[in-house]
């Protein structure tokens, strides 16, 4: 049977949505009608796709509004009477029809910080217990499509926020990274916080939602990765006890360079960098007018920063045409009837 489809053609300098009716068989999915698109009316049509089985991740789109895989979707979930829109996606720019600039996604991965495992550990000398594999296993099946980064509002609807925001892909990279027990780096919650826009994230598990592999994104890694950057900057009781700790260690001349944190962190003041050292940094604390540890900065309204941002800017429109509507299901989230209690 035919079915009524509405592709979006274009590029950078602008496009409209095109009507199509095409052919569809049993068992299909999207980027089958794509492909018979191709062959059979526009084979100008533009479409990144690799494997076509939900490995790759080259064929994101939007369908019907919703980020998707076009490989991932079956033309057996819509009604027979359903208009499918096809849209390239809204958050990168467009460089032809589906086809889009991903690029931001290399930046921000270039960006963080690589895997640090400890000095004098040759490999075959580290062994991994099972239950430290499980942490973030999870974390290793993302297939780098995209659809998190594209569906998170921070940077779809504020182009703006690009430069200080890395997305959900790259948090549950940190998350994994600060899981492993063979990462050197003791300060990946706090370059979350500072370098990739953690506080920028209001956890509304969008990016979840449409994780092909199932991540559970929010409440894995990003949950975990707030709370510990809140533990370790902003609770009184956890900021007395480190203070203590410290002042013991660097009292104590036994202990020596190793027990001493030797890598400076970021949005933590109470680290000494490595090339300090244990007798700079007692000299320093000892001495006339020391350096105390600082807490968090202070705005000029007396106030602590809060960790979630609220931009004061409305959601943009969508370059693909206001006039498109979309059918909603299966909506997670509902504003409360005023009829009920």
């Amino acid at each position: 049977m035919k079915r009524h489809f509405r592709v979006w053609r274009g590029d950078a300098s602008g496009g409209e949505i095109q009507d199509f009716q095409v052919e569809v068989n049993d068992g299909e999915v999207v980027l089958d009608i794509i492909h018979r698109l191709q062959a059979t009316e526009t084979p100008d049509l533009a479409c990144r796709w690799n494997c076509k089985a939900g490995k790759c991740g080259s064929c994101s789109m939007e369908i019907n509004g919703k980020p998707r895989l076009g490989c991932m979707t079956r033309m057996s979930t819509f009604e027979e009477n359903e208009t499918v829109t096809i849209t390239p996606l809204r958050t990168f720019p467009v460089i032809r029809d589906l086809v889009t600039d991903v690029s931001f996604n290399y930046e921000k991965a270039r960006e963080t910080p690589a895997f640090a495992p400890p000095p004098g550990v040759a490999p075959g000398d580290y062994r991994m217990k099972q239950v430290d594999v499980d942490r973030s296993q999870e974390f290793r099946k993302c297939i780098e499509c995209f659809l998190c980064q594209n569906t998170c509002h921070v940077v779809r609807d504020h182009e703006e926020n690009k430069k200080a925001f890395s997305g959900p892909r790259f948090f549950i990279r940190a998350a994994e990274l600060d899981m492993h027990p063979l990462d050197d780096r003791t300060d990946r919650k706090e370059y979350a916080q500072a370098s990739q826009g953690l506080g920028y994230c209001n956890i509304t598990k969008c990016c979840t939602e449409v994780c092909p592999e199932h991540i559970k994104i929010t409440d894995n890694a990003i949950i975990p990765m707030k709370e510990r950057v809140v533990d370790r900057r902003y609770d009184p009781l956890v900021r007395l006890g480190r203070k203590i700790f410290r002042r013991d260690q660097l009292e104590d001349p036994s202990i020596g360079h190793g027990g001493i944190p030797t890598r400076s962190r970021s949005g933590d003041n109470m680290a000494p960098s490595s090339s300090e050292g244990v007798t700079g940094v007692a000299a320093g604390l000892s001495g006339a007018g020391a350096r105390l540890p600082q807490g968090p900065p202070i705005g000029p309204d007396g106030k602590m920063d809060v960790a979630e941002l609220v931009s004061q800017n409305a959601g943009g429109p969508s370059p693909f045409g206001d006039d498109q509507e979309f059918p909603l299901r299966k909506i997670t989230y509902n504003h409360p009837e005023p009829d009920k209690d």
